[in-house]
């Protein structure tokens, strides 16, 4: 390359890098870097923060968001399916909240276009935190400490469920995870990865995985039918999109996981029946790509989808108002 050329070149990539944040080359790859997040509304956000902690929020006292979303393990719980009131079975897998910003809809259906939507499901849902969205608003109407602070946020102590969810919501979409070592070396680190994981990444794309696990999300993005060169056996009775649309082309269908941080968010699927990565890889190249994968191949893919964990979510637990004499008081053997 003449002098000139490279001269060309570098100011070609350090236009990239000040307009897009990553090197021209990382453009044409199928999976893009995860940002940091941006908050524009700290009062709101510390407000999420305290109720998505907040086990008053469920009938028993017992259960938050926190509990199926639990943000030391991957925003996940790590069981095949989470515990409801009462010891319920939950009827899927808890998907992670990390990088749930970025998906197209929530819910393993999408049933919730947004994540305020989402976030007043399980108050109500009887097998989850079994309360009322009535009586989770009368329990922070009852706490004064709760008042002052909606008051700041939202100009006013009446608190209503959309004031609740919203606050949630804005909590939920500070959590993303930049900076993992794919990130890195999407933005030009050529050292982040070994040669073990730049083979297990290439085997990834050339395979087809990127056709449903791309952005930045790795995922997260579409609905795509689980079962499509054969069949998924399963004794999990959920079945997918078509329990939103009612159109029989959509059964089974399913949003696709977000592999982001993928490694911490085990077991896999929406029943939760793949224990590990290397069982997730190898169901997934048979039934989605009719490939039988080798052990070799199959641990270079394991390898590099551990590089997609990022920074987790790092902050002060919140130290939660008391209840009071007025407060409804938890019932968590009911």
């Amino acid at each position: 390359m003449s002098m000139r050329a490279a001269v060309s070149f570098a100011a070609m990539l350090a236009a990239s890098v000040a307009t897009f944040g990553v090197p021209a080359f990382a453009a044409d790859e199928p999976i893009s870097p995860i940002e940091p997040a941006k908050v524009t509304n700290p009062g709101l956000v510390e407000l999420g923060k305290k109720l998505y902690f907040d086990p008053r929020l469920s009938k028993s006292g017992f259960i938050s968001c926190n509990s199926c979303h639990n943000l030391s393990m991957g925003g996940t719980d790590n069981l095949k399916t989470s515990i409801g009131h009462n010891w319920q079975q939950g009827p899927i897998n808890s998907p992670t909240v990390l990088n749930s910003s970025l998906n197209v809809a929530q819910f393993w259906d999408g049933r919730a276009l947004t994540l305020q939507e989402q976030a007043g499901g399980p108050i109500a849902n009887p097998g989850e935190m079994g309360s009322t969205h009535a009586l989770a608003v009368e329990v922070l109407r009852s706490i004064p400490e709760y008042q002052k602070e909606f008051g700041e946020v939202f100009g006013e102590t009446k608190i209503t469920i959309e004031e609740v969810t919203k606050a949630i919501a804005a909590f939920e979409e500070t959590l993303v995870t930049p900076n993992s070592r794919f990130d890195q070396w999407l933005k030009g680190d050529k050292k982040a990865l070994t040669t073990v994981e730049l083979e297990g990444y290439e085997l990834f794309k050339d395979s087809g995985c990127t056709a449903c696990h791309n952005g930045s999300a790795v995922g997260g993005n579409t609905f795509q039918k689980m079962g499509v060169v054969e069949p998924y056996k399963t004794n999990n009775p959920a079945e997918g999109r078509i329990a939103v649309t009612k159109e029989e082309a959509d059964r089974f269908n399913f949003k696709v996981p977000t592999l982001r941080n993928v490694a911490l968010t085990y077991p896999y699927f929406h029943d939760g029946e793949a224990a590990t990565l290397s069982d997730a890889v190898d169901v997934m190249g048979r039934i989605q790509l009719g490939k039988k994968f080798s052990p070799d191949e199959n641990g270079k893919i394991v390898a590099f989808l551990k590089t997609l964990t990022g920074d987790q979510p790092s902050f002060a637990l919140p130290i939660l108002p008391p209840s009071t004499d007025k407060t409804p008081k938890p019932h968590p053997f009911d």
